[in-house]
């Protein structure tokens, strides 16, 4: 149906001369698709908050208004992308196409449909256009960045979501070190876990000659927080930014207003993340780490310990991200500053997957802090050897097979 509205809008877009009218037409689409979005996602989860609301000051509510229904598979990200059309269509960036079956592609282009990135249609529309050829070179390099998606996903996010998984599934048998060690471990389970579903997708889209944005830049060796988000899920932020912070009116307004923005775009991020109260604070407070920075820090940031502290903050507000509750967030911070305790490694297969999960995280980092601060000296992937490149890609399916966790678990975006 979204397929069929923004295609449909689109046109009338284009042909309408008056502003009223090209307006009333850009509404259709987004009060349609986010209504779709809103429905499908928040409808249970708004009517659970009014019902304990409720609930809380005296009145008597059945659960009898929440629905059965079941998320339609990777609603959030095609409802950006389509939007983005209509919305680009709107401000004169982009004429609408005739051609009804490269547009359902565009939509619903199955490498990204589930998790990103969220694509433009000025980008990824013109390529359904335009002749397909077979490349040797697109070809070998879309499988290079699967291999290194594969490790990210099955070697590190699905090794230390085992100890991750351990920890914040049962809160009450645990101290706050095993609480600090799971974060962290959970910090590289997200960040291998989704960007490496982002490289198998731009690279599987590699393979059909078709170019994905790149979703990741490293963003753990960010120095500020505002930096991390233009360095993480590059496609969504620079969608909040496009089409929701700066036509607040950016930082082009008055202070206040300036900071009001900044933090409904996070607000409102971290609500497209999930229908759970967790999502929003995590959103609000990734808010309030930009707010600060724009009232405090002057100048840019760089340095080790800026990195440092950046990473710090990041990790804090992922217990928010990854808890169950509010309430189990402000247990498990609680517990870290009262209650150090002992640092839980289990026993037998529990201690050797925390192991395997330190060794990929630690190959991980090395790779990372190479490409980031040593981008010149030698190369795998790139290096003029052959022999070379194939014993390095054959290394990292040795680790794959022997490491990897299967049959476990999806990718964490897939719920979003």
């Amino acid at each position: 149906m979204s397929t069929l509205v923004d295609y449909f809008v689109g046109h009338q877009l284009h042909k309408s001369a008056g502003q009223p009218g090209r307006k009333k037409w850009l509404w259709l689409s987004i009060c349609f698709n986010l209504g779709l979005l809103g429905f499908f996602k928040y409808y249970n989860f708004f009517v659970a908050s009014m019902q304990n609301a409720l609930t809380s000051i005296g009145f008597e509510v059945e659960n009898t208004w929440t629905l059965n229904i079941i998320l339609p598979v990777g609603i959030s990200f095609y409802t950006f992308q389509t939007l983005s059309y209509a919305i680009d269509i709107y401000k004169g960036k982009l004429k609408p196409t005739n051609n009804f079956i490269a547009f359902a592609a565009f939509v619903s282009f199955f490498p990204q449909l589930v998790a990103g990135p969220i694509e433009r249609a000025s980008n990824l529309l013109p390529q359904f256009l335009s002749k397909r050829n077979f490349s040797y070179q697109n070809f070998s390099y879309g499988i290079k960045l699967m291999i290194w998606g594969f490790f990210l996903k099955l070697v590190v996010a699905d090794r230390a979501a085992i100890y991750v998984n351990a920890v914040y599934g049962n809160i009450e048998n645990h101290e706050g070190l095993s609480f600090v060690a799971a974060t962290i471990l959970f910090a590289f389970q997200i960040y291998g876990d989704f960007a490496g579903y982002s490289l198998i997708a731009i690279g599987t889209a590699k393979l059909f000659s078709f170019d994905l944005m790149a979703n990741f830049n490293r963003p753990y060796f960010a120095a500020s927080i505002s930096e991390f988000w233009s360095r993480w899920h590059i496609s969504l932020s620079t969608w909040f930014r496009d089409y929701l912070y700066i036509p607040l009116g950016g930082n082009r307004v008055k202070k206040p207003r300036w900071l009001f923005n900044l933090f409904i775009t996070f607000l409102i991020s971290g609500l497209w993340h999930g229908a759970n109260w967790t999502f929003v604070v995590w959103g609000a407070l990734n808010g309030i780490y930009l707010i600060c920075e724009a009232l405090f820090l002057k100048k840019k940031r760089k340095g080790i310990l800026n990195v440092f502290v950046t990473f710090v903050l990041i990790n804090f507000s992922w217990i928010f991200f990854r808890a169950e509750s509010i309430g189990d967030a402000f247990y498990m911070i609680k517990t870290i500053v009262t209650n150090p305790g002992r640092l839980y490694v289990g026993s037998g297969d529990d201690i050797a997957a925390s192991l395997y999960a330190a060794l990929a995280i630690g190959i991980l980092v090395l790779i990372e802090v190479k490409k980031e601060y040593f981008d010149t000296l030698f190369t795998i992937s790139n290096n003029r050897f052959e022999l070379v490149r194939m014993l390095g890609y054959a290394m990292i399916l040795f680790l794959i097979l022997y490491f990897g966790v299967f049959g476990k678990g999806q990718f964490i975006y897939f719920q979003f």
